[in-house]
């Protein structure tokens, strides 16, 4: 499959959202609200669960479903306030040892002037930063688009998963086509060279792993990644911090490194 059709894969409508990741995967979610400096973010929902009885905090960008939610949602284009609701669940998690699970669907951070005003590039910096220093298991799941810096922060974690049909970069296929053709139509060969499938990312070194969507039908995907989340956090749950620590620090440092 050629990469733009997995970019249109993955904006499909009716493809199952973050809220659907956390229900059908997590139990007893309790959302927490607010950032505690300027507002809620609706484009961020973040807060505590359990999986298999272990609890943890999960933090997902969020689309919105029909067209009322999605405008609520802001198209899961997150303000400051949105990742600052994060980082504070994740400071919480980090105090209480839970595993921070994130899902990452979104085409980018809100650009829009009130957006910059509240530090837009400062918040998205500060969850970059404290991410990787965090002392507690993190594991990032792209689930749709992962957009620029919108996606990166929420994905710097030990381990960096893809869904088969996901797509992870630093640009739309659009607004590259745009940028270096100066012509939209051009958005298949942008695609094709911005190497943002889950198969190009896993040569590269990016992510971890694949999931794969065997069908439409997302349930097995939901089972699939409820067995291997708590598996894999609890592992790295056992570790040392300093243990995983270093190695968040060395998966980052590998990328880019010729093999």
């Amino acid at each position: 499959m050629e990469a733009f059709d997995r970019v249109m894969k993955a904006r499909a409508k009716g493809r199952p959202t973050g809220l659907s990741f956390i229900n059908h995967i997590f139990d007893d979610f309790l959302e927490m609200h607010g950032d505690r400096r300027f507002g809620d973010d609706s484009a961020v929902v973040a807060g505590i669960a359990r999986l298999n009885g272990m609890p943890v905090t999960v933090i997902a960008l969020e689309r919105g479903t029909d067209t009322k939610d999605k405008i609520m949602r802001n198209f899961g284009m997150a303000h400051p306030e949105g990742y600052r609701k994060a980082l504070r669940q994740m400071k919480l998690a980090e105090k209480f040892h839970r595993p921070v699970i994130c899902f990452v669907d979104t085409s980018g951070a809100y650009c829009g002037i009130a957006a910059e005003e509240r530090g837009q590039g400062l918040a998205i910096a500060e969850n970059l930063m404290e991410m990787m220093a965090l002392k507690t298991p993190v594991l990032s799941i792209l689930i749709g688009e992962g957009g620029s810096g919108g996606a990166l922060g929420l994905a710097v974690a030990d381990e960096v998963w893809m869904l088969e049909n996901a797509v992870y970069s630093v640009i739309s296929p659009e607004g590259c086509a745009s940028i270096l053709w100066k012509d939209p139509a051009k958005v298949r060969e942008a695609a094709a060279c911005l190497k943002l499938t889950a198969q190009d990312l896993l040569e590269l070194d990016v992510i971890e792993r694949i999931i794969e969507e065997p069908s439409d039908d997302f349930e097995e995907v939901f089972a699939t990644l409820r067995r291997d989340i708590f598996t894999t956090v609890s592992q790295n749950k056992q570790l040392p911090v300093e243990a995983l620590l270093e190695k968040r620090y060395n998966r980052f440092r590998k990328i880019g490194v010729p093999k």
